[in-house]
């Protein structure tokens, strides 16, 4: 019988795979009969199902085991320490009324963007978030997976949209849910830090059943968090960090506020001289009415069922309901100039005697503004797969959805300016001074609100995988397959926001939807003993812009047992959002300077917030992005490897907001613009109030980032005194290039990433200890705060490093239970100081890096049966 070469059963290399989680594989030859004996899986990265545990792309797995050790009930906050992971990974820290995606969470790798991260489940899509982060910033609610159904989760550090489609540039989040469960387990933990009062609670019961006809399995899954208030941060609960180092970031919007008399801006008399501006203003700290954490209530199942037919096909199906509840919280409503409220000059509290209008003021009577959030996602997968002569197939339908509704009631704070006006008008509400009015005035002026937003995906796919042809002595292994998809998204925003009743919130507005198909095909193709080709494409074809073709072409090369030398290069696209192209009219809030009406009047020279108001763009062309990937492994034993690779990601056509500083220069400086709409002017000024500037989404930009990953593992067995691992994760980035800007180690994009984990087993104890770092960069991005980013042609301080460091001791009591006891930021370090980016910084730390949660103890048992 002649020798075949099929890809690819692990040697040595493959053993360290399992620590390094980046280790290449070899090839050897194998008879054909023996080798189907062995059971090939698919790996993410590949379709083609394998002998092996690794392709040529390098992907970190993140085990159970590993999971367990992190003591992480949340998902994100795992995901966050990954050092991949960077700028745009988001969660509900600090989550406030001005978010547009309260109470989700998710990863951005490489920095590029939660939309450029591809999250699998189970290696399919799953639905969107109903509302998008930032506006139009389209997600998958990590919050959506519990992490007590997890098996493992799998990154693949390589563009792959060549095997998965849109949205994988800078690489694919793949969450491995638990199956071939039997036996009955269940978990329950708490914790809770010892500074500010903040607590976790978790529970899941894990069930499953198999026999060699069936299998069943159902995990359900609780997690319950305490609200963590900004008032009970100190430095980090306010927004004038003067007293710190850094800006006062109070609003304009003050209580009380300012008003024009005769046309001209009259600060409030009764205004406290500390929070009076030169310029005339009344400044408001907003900053201890946020949530550092907003208090949230998680419980979902999720249910996998297999059957095996007589002749040989396997049904399955895959059923996922998560329902979650959260709040945020923001401070009272601001009002302005565009509000057009008046005081009459008969008003009894009137101290000026004569109709006025009010200038910029907030209603801190009526209250804290406070959403209540509730989502609900519903998955359900149903297929068949099975096998004909070396051909493996598989067949499948999805369904998912996600939906989520935003409420504020009459005693959350929703001031309404009409409502407002009528009573003024009546004499009965009293904005001068600073006063608190009755409350059954305040029950007058309030209303009730209501968000929803609403996604839904159906899919359809098949394919096959196996050996195509004799290629020499060897097999060339083929996967093939077709998808359709249809996705619609909705995001409705209350009436009264639309109707321009309601000041003070990111209100979004969006619907779209589109439907796709696609064809691709993957080939393996061993070149010699120890050389492996990938080759790989993809075809789209999408209903609203158009089709793309992207190919991939990989390399892996295995001289020896110890040594493995891979390559990969790749062509990739993303989609517009459905947010983007279908998005009404939607207002941010921005800090900045108003430099040319400071100039004209010499008012408003401070940094005050205005709005930026969006609008979507139907005519968005795909994103197109180019990447590769080099790397080396070396494993001189199975107890010992290293991997290194060096990777680049470029992005043309990328979507982005217009530029903010040359809107501002090219159209603020005209009271008559239609861009930069600003209010009549004053007292015979030349420039108004700026009411709002318009802006929306282009294919504007260029990016092209760049860097290195190292892996280190070492496994040491010491007599009497158990096993020893070790096991370090380096990311270094040299470029994150945008727009003929570096923005690396600038605001938000350190070069430098690693986490070093030890674990010591000793009989039924196991210890770990985790070691993050977070590496320095440079602060205040726009260190003028004129609204033009200047940090390449300016210098600014240095935002310090963070090492953070967790602990970790279970005891396996019997054989049934386990104890878990942990610290995580054992030596309770606080974030370190930024003056901030006058956008979504501005409490002295940057939200999206550093976790400013402090020091974190908690306790695990878990009973099995």
């Amino acid at each position: 019988m002649k020798n075949r070469i099929l890809p690819f059963k692990p040697k040595l290399t493959a053993c360290v795979t399992l620590a390094l989680s980046t280790a290449g594989y070899t090839s050897q030859s194998l008879a054909a009969d023996e080798a189907k004996t062995v059971e090939r899986i698919e790996v993410t990265g590949s379709r083609i199902k394998r002998t092996d545990i690794e392709g040529p792309s390098p992907v970190q797995s993140i085990s159970r085991a590993d999971i367990d050790n992190m003591g992480y009930d949340n998902l994100q906050q795992l995901l966050e320490r990954m050092p991949v992971a960077g700028n745009g990974t988001f969660s509900t820290r600090g989550n406030n009324q001005d978010s547009t995606a309260n109470g989700s969470a998710a990863v951005s790798l490489r920095g590029l963007g939660a939309d450029a991260t591809l999250v699998l489940i189970n290696g399919r899509r799953v639905a969107i978030s109903a509302f998008a982060e930032s506006i139009t910033n389209s997600f998958v609610d990590i919050n959506s997976i519990p992490v007590s159904a997890i098996e493992r989760i799998d990154i693949l550090k390589d563009g792959a949209s060549a095997i998965y489609g849109s949205d994988a540039v800078a690489g694919v989040v793949n969450i491995i849910l638990k199956k071939d469960i039997d036996g009955l387990e269940v978990n329950l933990g708490y914790g809770g830090t010892d500074g500010p009062n903040y607590e976790e609670t978790s529970a899941s019961i894990v069930w499953g059943t198999s026999n060699e006809k069936s299998s069943a399995s159902v995990i359900v899954d609780y997690f319950k968090n305490t609200s963590l208030s900004s008032s009970e941060m100190g430095r980090l609960g306010t927004a004038d960090q003067t007293a710190n180092g850094g800006e006062d970031f109070r609003s304009s919007r003050g209580f009380p506020g300012y008003f024009y008399v005769d046309g001209v801006k009259t600060i409030d008399p009764d205004c406290p001289a500390e929070s009076a501006t030169s310029s005339g203003s009344c400044l408001f700290d907003y900053g201890p009415f946020g949530y550092i954490a907003p208090a949230s209530e998680r419980v979902g199942a999720i249910s996998q069922f297999e059957y095996n037919f007589d002749n040989g096909i396997t049904a399955f199906m895959e059923m996922a309901v998560q329902h979650n509840t959260s709040i945020a919280a923001g401070a009272p409503t601001p009002l302005d100039e565009d509000a057009g409220l008046t005081v009459p000059g008969s008003h009894p509290n009137n101290p000026f005697g004569q109709d006025i209008e009010i200038g910029r003021y907030r209603t801190v009577d009526a209250g804290a503004r406070q959403w209540d959030i509730e989502s609900d996602t519903l998955r359900f997968v149903a297929g068949l797969r099975g096998e004909i002569n070396d051909w493996s197939w598989e067949t499948a339908v999805q369904k998912g959805r996600s939906k989520s509704m935003q409420t504020g009631d009459r005693t959350q704070g929703w001031v309404r300016t009409d409502f407002l006006q009528q009573e003024i008008n009546a004499g009965n509400y009293n904005p001068f001074g600073g006063t608190y009015n009755d409350p059954a005035v305040i029950d007058r002026i309030t209303t009730s609100l209501v968000r929803r937003g609403e996604s839904h995906m159906t899919s359809f796919d098949a394919n096959i995988t196996g050996e195509a042809f004799s290629f020499g002595d060897n097999i060339v292994m083929m996967a093939a397959g077709i998808e359709y998809r249809e996705e619609d998204v909705s995001d409705i925003p209350d009436d009264q926001f639309q109707r321009g009743l309601i000041f003070g919130t990111e209100s979004v507005s969006a619907a779209a939807e589109r439907d796709q198909y696609a064809a691709y095909v993957e080939f393996s193709i061993p070149l010699a003993d120890s050389l492996e080709l990938q080759l790989a494409g993809r075809y789209d074809d999408y209903s609203d812009f158009g089709t793309t073709t992207n190919p991939k072409v990989a390399l892996r090369w295995a001289p020896s047992d110890e040594i493995t030398v891979r390559g990969s290069w790749a062509q990739g696209f993303r989609a517009p959002s459905l947010a983007q192209i279908g998005l009404g009219p939607s207002e941010e809030s921005q800090f900045f300077i108003d430099s040319y009406r400071c100039a004209a009047t010499g008012e408003d020279c401070g940094v005050l917030d205005y709005n930026i108001q969006f609008a979507g763009n139907p005519d968005l062309q795909a994103e197109e992005s180019e990447s590769w990937n080099v790397g080396f492994i070396w494993a001189p034993m199975a107890e010992l490897g290293f991997s290194i690779d060096v990777w680049s990601i470029t992005q043309d056509n990328k979507i982005d907001e217009q530029a903010f500083g040359p809107i501002y220069d090219a159209e603020c400086n005209n009271q008559n613009s239609t861009i930069c709409v600003r209010l009549p002017p004053q007292g015979g000024q030349s420039l108004g109030v700026i009411q709002k500037i318009h802006s929306t989404f282009e294919n504007v930009s260029s990016q092209e980032v760049s860097g290195v990953d190292f892996s280190a593992n070492y496994n040491h067995s010491i007599d009497d005194l158990g096993l020893l691992k070790f096991n370090l994760e380096w990311a270094y980035q040299d470029k994150f290039e945008k727009d003929d800007r570096d923005y690396t180690g600038e605001y938000g994009y350190p070069e430098h990433r690693w986490m070093f984990s030890t674990n010591w087993e000793l009989g039924e104890f196991n210890t770990n200890v985790n070691i993050s770092y977070i590496g320095e960069f440079e602060d205040t991005p726009d260190i003028d705060f004129d609204g033009t980013l200047d940090f390449d042609s300016n210098t600014s301080r240095m935002v310090d490093s963070q090492v953070l460091v967790d602990l970790q001791t279970a005891y396996r009591i019997t054989e049934s239970t386990k104890i878990s006891i942990g610290v995580n930021n054992l030596f309770d370090e606080e974030p370190p100081f930024a003056i901030g980016d006058g956008d979504s910084d501005l409490y002295g730390y940057v939200s999206a890096v550093h976790n400013p949660r402090g020091r974190y103890i908690y306790t695990k048992v878990s009973f099995s049966f």
